[in-house]
């Protein structure tokens, strides 16, 4: 993993995550989601998200991934998480056995610009290299173009998949959709 320091001299870096810090990873969910969906994503959607609930899911996934090869990566500053992405062999049907997924990448909006997201891109990268991986993709919002093109500097490109998501059910009773892209980065060897 890295480390580093801060502009304002403290320390940064990837390590994976640990239990204590699933709080912390779900409060960076909620802050990341209220902001990037906030206007894809109906308002009581993002208001019912709670820090419990996520933190549990978070547990369950540090302590019992789906396979020993899966990862979740925290972005710390100070020895606290600000930002977290996950890892693991893709499950995509047209997915290879050296295709990776990153499941999820957010940085609290209050530790952005900080190269939490460089780090994570890069610890996941390394991760996904040293277990065969020669590709990565990830699915992503349509609508968010903050993230597409985050990822597009960072040498991702679309491929042309995409998928439709449930993710809610509208006051008035209507389906809410979320429309995602799959976007695709190579590895090269380091």
């Amino acid at each position: 993993m890295t480390a580093a320091e801060s502009g304002s001299g403290s320390p940064v870096g990837v390590r994976l995550a640990r239990t204590s810090d699933v709080d912390d990873i779900a409060s960076v969910q909620i802050a990341s989601w209220r902001e990037r969906f906030a206007d894809v994503l109906p308002s009581h959607v993002l208001a019912a998200l709670d820090v419990a609930d996520l933190a549990a899911v978070w547990s369950h996934a540090v302590l019992q991934p789906p396979t020993p090869r899966h990862r979740v990566l925290v972005a710390v500053e100070a020895d606290r998480a600000v930002g977290y992405a996950t890892a693991g062999p893709a499950d995509d049907p047209d997915a290879g056995a050296a295709t990776w997924e990153m499941g999820g990448l957010d940085v609290a909006p209050a530790a952005q610009r900080r190269g939490h997201g460089s780090r994570l891109l890069a610890a996941v990268a390394d991760h996904a290299r040293q277990l065969g991986a020669d590709e990565i993709v990830v699915w992503g919002a349509i609508a968010d173009e903050t993230r597409r093109s985050f990822l597009s500097s960072a040498g991702w490109a679309p491929d042309g998949a995409y998928r439709d998501l449930l993710v809610a059910v509208a006051a008035d009773g209507t389906d809410v959709v979320l429309r995602e892209a799959r976007m695709v980065t190579a590895l090269t060897a380091s």
